[in-house]
């Protein structure tokens, strides 16, 4: 008897579900060629089951997830988080003052190059990169914040380096671990007597002088003298930092923040006026 078609299989095994082959047999409702087409189908049906389960394990096992995230993950391109930084063309080094000008400090701070700077050559470099990473040049977004930050960076290590003062407050402070601009520094750093008779007789001259018809005369003068101290105490502050000599470049650094604050007295006195404020700057 030829085998019948797969969907009349189909059917007569549903019909017979309830119903054990051999009971089946006996009622006369399927033939045993036809229990026998029944058993081949289900045998089939199964056999197409596992098959199937087998191919979907073997797709879906964790570890081919994995690989197939991966995959995708590296085809796909690297946009900026939160932990990355954004690039930014021509950023300079930003790990110490310093490295944001390699053309004009190549060797670094002193000893191993001199304390005194070209002012002009600083700020042509600083132009050139202010030019480079100007946050202009990008969109809004996480780019442009980090060039806004590197200007600002950049600002700032030139502001520093251009003022004999703030470099060595810088050096000290970053490189030796001495801050003379501390709410303790009065006592941690006190000015040496000879130079605290200096600036008493300074404050003295302007109590006398401050009210007379001379006395915008006498304040010039007091303005290029201390013009010359602030000379002289930069020029040994170099030379003590050339040399190594950290004790010395700390007295000096004093030193020259109190002359810097006689010379900002004598700027801002008016005529009339006698006596001068002396406040440190930072």
């Amino acid at each position: 008897m030829a085998l019948r078609g797969p969907n009349f299989v189909r059917n007569l095994c549903r019909s017979a579900k309830s119903r054990t082959v051999a009971t089946s047999s006996r009622q006369g409702l399927i033939s045993p060629s036809q229990r026998d087409e029944c058993t081949l189908y289900h045998s089939r049906t199964q056999s197409r089951r596992n098959q199937t389960l087998g191919s979907t394990r073997s797709i879906y096992t964790p570890s081919s997830v994995t690989i197939r995230r991966a995959a995708s993950t590296a085809a796909s391109p690297q946009t900026p988080t939160e932990s990355s930084e954004p690039s930014v063309t021509g950023a300079p080094d930003i790990t110490n003052h310093y490295t944001i000008f390699p053309k004009t400090l190549p060797a670094g701070p002193p000893p191993a190059s001199p304390f005194e700077i070209s002012i002009g050559d600083l700020r042509r470099e600083f132009l050139q990169l202010q030019g480079t990473v100007h946050p202009d040049k990008y969109p809004s977004g996480p780019a442009k914040q980090h060039a806004e930050a590197l200007s600002a960076r950049i600002n700032e290590a030139y502001r520093t380096l251009s003022d004999p003062l703030q470099r060595a407050q810088y050096l000290l402070r970053e490189l030796h671990g001495i801050d003379v601009t501390a709410e303790d520094a009065s006592t941690k750093h006190a000015l040496d007597a000879a130079t605290l008779m200096e600036v008493m007789e300074v404050q003295e001259t302007i109590e006398e002088v401050g009210a007379s018809p001379e006395a915008e005369a006498e304040i010039d003068a007091l303005k290029d003298e201390n013009q010359m101290r602030i000379a002289g105490c930069v020029d040994a502050l170099a030379k003590a930092f050339d040399r190594g000599d950290i004790e010395g470049a700390r007295a000096e650094c004093v030193k020259l923040r109190f002359w810097y604050s006689v010379g900002e007295g004598l700027r801002e006195w008016e005529p009339g006026s006698t006596e001068i404020r002396l406040v440190h700057g930072s």
